[in-house]
Parts: structure tokens; sequence; C-alpha cells
């Protein structure tokens, strides 16, 4: 039986929890910048209304309009990829090919070994079945997250220099669509492989512009949707291809210079979140190594196992208000 005690520290704990997400669900629109986005996607359709505007006659005002309507059904289409993202989804995006049934009898099978070797080595029920939910519910859904960011983060690596074979090609006098079959061809991974999925829908008789809709959707990322914007519009109401990819690339490389500076400046601040996240457990380890009796209360009984899991909460929760902290949005 729990004592009473024990019971006050589980509803303490339950109450933690329940604020601690219904804070986070109202304050995530403001830590993941999905206010700021649609501000700057708003911006950028002003300007593009601005440059339009300087055109005369009603062939401009014709112009005017066909843009304002492509711009609109894009800004619509990137609205709806800011949904939150289901795991099929996610593991598309991770570039893994395994199903989502496969997916979750993973996570399953992870969390029943994490608490049996748990109940075989401290016992009780509280503390195995807690680390085993965040083994298995949360820690795959973590790496396919950080897979999902690696990818896009290899894909921006040779992004630039695909727009540029693109730039050097229609200048050259190419279609589009060879320089697109150049960069699926000779490009590194993963532009590669995203790349021949355009020219394939490109062959099943997509547009151009809802082929890289398409490509926006599996590589969710601001510079793929300049690109889908800078080919839609251009395919609509014409224009000079060489020169707005030109300006697109150069933009994309500022933005790649510009996060390399945010990441050195920010790498103290990355240091210190990193030292005092792992502080406790240092000296958690150091106390068992010393004097193994007097730490070993917090997983030999209930209350100690309850502490732990608050202490793991309240810890967990501290890293990501950091971490929201030193990533800028830019």
């Amino acid at each position: 039986m729990i004592d009473q005690s024990a019971l006050q520290y589980i509803l303490v704990a339950l109450i933690a929890l329940a604020v601690g997400g219904i804070t986070y669900v109202f304050a995530a629109p403001f830590l993941s910048g999905e206010r700021r986005a649609t501000k700057r996607v708003r911006s950028v359709s002003g300007h593009a209304d601005v440059q339009v505007q300087r055109g005369k006659g009603a062939d401009s005002a014709s112009r005017r309009k066909l843009v304002q309507e492509t711009l609109k059904e894009i800004e619509g289409k990137r609205k709806n990829l800011k949904k939150r993202l289901t795991v099929k989804q996610s593991i598309a995006q991770a570039g893994f090919t395994f199903k989502v049934r496969s997916f979750y009898l993973a996570g399953l099978v992870l969390g029943l070994v994490v608490a049996l070797g748990l109940f075989l080595v401290a016992g009780g029920l509280l503390l195995p079945v807690a680390v085993a939910f965040v083994a298995g519910f949360g820690l795959p859904r973590w790496f396919l997250s950080f897979m999902r960011k690696r990818r896009q983060n290899k894909f921006l690596e040779d992004f630039p220099n695909a727009i540029d074979i693109v730039v050097r090609g229609v200048k050259a006098g190419l279609p589009i669509n060879d320089t697109l079959r150049t960069i699926a061809a000779e490009s590194a991974e993963p532009v590669r492989s995203e790349f021949r999925e355009v020219i394939e829908a490109q062959a099943f008789g997509l547009p151009i512009g809802e082929a890289l809709g398409r490509l926006n959707e599996r590589v969710p990322l601001p510079e793929v949707n300049f690109l889908h914007i800078v080919i839609t519009i251009q395919s609509q109401s014409g224009g000079n291809l060489a020169e707005a990819l030109g300006n697109l690339s150069k933009v994309l490389r500022d933005r790649k210079r510009l996060k390399g500076k945010i990441q050195a400046m920010s790498q103290e601040a990355k240091a210190s979140a990193a030292i005092i996240a792992a502080l406790p457990i240092a000296v958690m380890v150091l106390v068992y190594v010393t004097t193994p009796g007097y730490i070993s209360l917090l997983w030999q009984t209930q209350i100690g196992q309850v502490m732990l899991a608050a202490s793991a909460f309240w810890m967990t929760s501290g890293v990501m208000v950091m971490r929201k902290m030193i990533n800028f949005d830019f």
C-alpha cells in the first residue's frame, strides 16, 4: 500500500506535469517561431506586390492579379504544412522507408525491455513504468526528429549549388527540365534523390510548380519554399528566371553564412546549458560512488522514485527552455 505522503508526492507530480503541458500548448506558437514565420511570409508577399505594381497598362494589372493569386495559394499550402506532422510524414522526411506499424512496434519493444531491466535492478513499478514510457514513446520520436533535422541540414549544404546549376543552365539556353535532370544525376544526397522525385513527377504530367510544391512538402524548409515561389511565379507570369534564381542563390548563401555566425556566437551559451544539465547527474554518480547507501534510497523507495521522476521532468523542461532561448530564428 502507498502511504499518504507518497500519494501527495504523486499528486504534486501530476499537477506539475499538467501545468507544464498546458504552458507548452499556449507558449508553443511563440517559442516555435510560427508567428514570426507568418509575418515574414506576408512581408515577402507584400514585397512581391510592390514589384509587380511597377508595370504599366492592362498587362501589368493582369500580371499583378496573377501573382497575388499565386502567392495566396502558396501561402495557403504553407500554412497547411505548419500543422502537426504525422508519424508517416516524419518517417518520409527523415529519409526512411519503414512503415508506421514497424515504428510503433519498435517503440513498444524498447519500452518493455527498459521496463523489465529497471524492474529487475531497482524493483517497484512506478519508476520502471515512467522510464519505459519515455523510452518507448519519447525516445523513438526524438530519434526520428533528430534524423529528420540532420537530413534537412545535409540538404541545405548542397542546395545553393543546385540553384547555381539551374542558373548556369538557363543562361546557357538549356530548358529548366534539363538542368533539374543534371541536379538529379550529379548532386549529393539527399538533394539528388529529392530532385529525382521532381523529375519523376514531371514525367507523370505534373507542372513544374506542383512538382516543386511536393518537394516543399517532403522538405519543408523556407529555402525550398523560396524556390517554389520563384519558379511558380515565373512559369505563370514570365520574367528573367536566371536573374531571379541568381538572387535566390545569393540569399541562400547569405542565410547559410548568417546561420554559421549565429552558431559560433551561441556556442558559449550551449556549453553552459550542457554543463548545467549534466551537473545533477554527475553529482548523483559521485555520491553513489562514495556513499552508495546514502543515495540509493532514491530508487529503492516509492517516495524517492517519485522525486526522481519529478526531478527528471523539471530538468527536461529546463533544458528545453534553454534550448529555445539559444536557438535563434532568422
